[in-house]
């Protein structure tokens, strides 16, 4: 038979250590698998296992926490960054990079279309590198900007940045 499994948790451990002392207590044996499982639903507030079970099938999966953004990371891409928001230096390191080319994603107009022409005058207006083929393949290679098969119509791919790309687009400051 295949494992299920739960996630379990109190909100008072107390509670459950002083349930599971009670009920131990009332038994002359020790207690078997079944009976244990038992043992420690009815300490978290259910009947029994398979309520536990029930419950937890029916109810929605908690979210995990958002991670916290590298702030350490995010000032050091913006240093690539002048003050008006605009990429000034391109930065060594992969990592910044990446970091880098979503402050210039926040920058593109949504659902818009762009000639490779008309995309490269953007990135110009939005970065002082000189360099807006590197910026252009980085963003498409980065999934952040998607283009035809035969080059000619770009456009922003709309999806939420992680932490670290929106704590940096909102130090930047809006385009």
């Amino acid at each position: 038979m295949p494992r299920t499994f739960l996630p379990f948790a109190v909100d008072d451990i107390s509670a459950l250590a002083r349930s599971l002392r009670l009920q131990l207590a009332a038994r002359t044996g020790t207690p078997g698998h079944v009976e244990m499982l038992n043992m420690l639903a009815r300490a978290a507030g259910a009947r029994n296992f398979q309520q536990l079970r029930a419950q937890t099938a029916s109810s929605p999966a908690p979210s995990a926490p958002e991670p916290e953004p590298d702030l350490a990371l995010v000032e050091r891409t913006a240093r690539h960054f002048d003050a008006e928001g605009r990429l000034a230096s391109w930065p060594a390191k992969t990592s910044l990079q990446s970091l880098a080319l979503w402050g210039l994603w926040s920058r593109i107009p949504a659902e818009t279309v762009f000639s490779e022409v008309g995309f490269n005058q953007r990135l110009n207006a939005i970065s002082q590198i000189g360099d807006p083929a590197l910026l252009r393949r980085s963003m498409v290679h980065a999934g952040l900007v998607s283009r035809t098969d035969d080059c000619r119509d770009y456009r922003r791919i709309e999806r939420g940045p992680p932490p670290d790309a929106r704590a940096l687009i909102r130090r930047l400051g809006p385009g």
